[in-house]
């Protein structure tokens, strides 16, 4: 029994000291695809929509949108009715999805009206999290992610 207690100590050891270890976890991780403007009908206004992914252990908050086209607003769409917010919770391990018919962003009084093959610049600032930055690629009014037409 004594041979095996030294044994224990030092699995016992390596275990917690794995878990101390796990400092990617403490933090929010974030990354961003799926980013896309559909080309805006109107000269003022344009929508745009993207995927926060966080694969760190704690949560973040998306605070503000940051563009030099224009203005830009996030905006929620609950029962087909679509509300500005000035806030969207990043879950741990988890994403915040902004989609046609859902979550998105509004950018408005722009600047010039972005045309089809055209990218946008924009920054997304969160509440713990460095600021990121995203080239979001104009695609077609009708564009369809899921089928990438």
């Amino acid at each position: 029994m004594r041979r095996l207690a030294p044994a224990a100590l030092v699995l016992t050891g390596a275990l917690a000291l794995a878990g101390c270890g796990g400092s990617d976890d403490a933090q929010a991780d974030l990354s961003v695809s799926a980013a896309y403007m559909p080309q805006p009908v109107s000269d003022t206004m344009a929508a745009g929509y993207l995927t926060i992914a966080n694969q760190g252990g704690t949560k973040d908050e998306l605070t503000s949108v940051t563009s030099d086209l224009g203005e830009v607003t996030v905006h929620e769409t609950v029962n087909a009715t679509m509300r500005e917010v000035t806030h969207f919770a990043v879950p741990a391990h988890g994403q915040l999805v902004f989609s046609s018919g859902g979550n998105h962003l509004m950018f408005e009084k722009l600047k010039r009206k972005p045309k089809r093959g055209d990218t946008v610049s924009l920054e997304l600032h969160f509440a713990e999290s460095a600021a990121v930055t995203v080239k979001m690629p104009v695609k077609s009014a009708t564009y369809d992610p899921k089928t990438g037409h």
